[in-house]
């Protein structure tokens, strides 16, 4: 019998919505669209139009000796052309944002090859292949894992950004990366470290409240679902915990 992942606990709509994001089965939902342009400006590595920079010549040039390995695991697109590495850095606001840090490594690993990501507590940053990293920064940006207030591309002074909303519904940024202009809709006017735009790059309109509190994969007492509610996942987490704690003195469960 073939093993089903199970991707995480829990019997609340926030447990739900993290099994699915890290089911690569389920497809993401779109919800805005984000030409390749606005996408290179806000991410800052190349410019439009640009070739890709290489790292290295393609790998059907390099003349490799032969190996059981690379028979068996396929180059992505950005390995077969020699790209050189680059990432995407996001930050999740704790007011019911569609994803945060553990979450997105957690999706990624599921969903996307040839990544290296890094989880901190305030950011979560993907490196991988340039033009592997803009096919994914594509869905990381227009499906339901992105909303333009809570959720920020930023590669450089994230601090700050979950422990208060403006009063739009924006997180704070100390270099103001993005706006929500008079239209609506939020718009980058620097890349994700911070450097100024030639023009206004729109995101998109950020999601109302409701949607917010239907789609977060964050436990919130205040203004969502609080953890305390889910009792699978409580006994899960008291569960694992015990067991780290008591780790080196070889614990047997019955």
């Amino acid at each position: 019998m073939a093993y089903t992942p199970q991707y995480g606990p829990g019997t609340s709509k926030v447990a739900a919505n993290r099994r699915n994001q890290m089911n690569p089965n389920v497809k993401l939902e779109k919800i805005r669209s984000v030409t390749d342009e606005d996408l290179i400006l806000i991410m800052g590595h190349r410019a439009p139009g640009q070739a890709y920079p290489s790292a290295h010549p393609p790998l059907a040039e390099q003349g490799e000796p032969d190996c059981p390995i690379r028979k068996i695991v396929k180059p992505t697109e950005g390995a077969k052309a020699g790209d050189r590495v680059r990432y995407i850095q996001f930050a999740d606001s704790m007011l019911n944002a569609p994803c945060q840090p553990y979450q997105r490594t957690y999706l990624e690993m599921y969903r996307f090859r040839g990544i290296d990501p890094g989880t901190l507590s305030g950011r979560q940053i993907i490196e991988c292949r340039e033009r592997d990293l803009e096919g994914y920064a594509r869905e990381l940006v227009e499906t339901n894992l992105f909303d333009p207030a809570t959720c920020g591309i930023r590669g450089a002074t994230v601090h700050g950004h979950s422990l208060r909303l403006a009063e739009n519904g924006m997180m704070f940024d100390a270099v103001q990366r993005c706006i929500l202009d008079t239209d609506g809709i939020v718009k980058y006017v620097k890349d994700q470290v911070g450097n100024p735009l030639d023009r206004k790059v729109a995101i998109g309109k950020p999601m109302d409240a409701a949607w917010l509190k239907e789609n977060t994969t964050m436990f919130h007492s205040l203004v969502g679902t609080a953890f305390r509610s889910d009792e699978e996942y409580v006994k899960y987490v008291q569960r694992i915990h015990a067991l780290r704690t008591k780790y080196g003195f070889m614990p047997k469960e019955a």
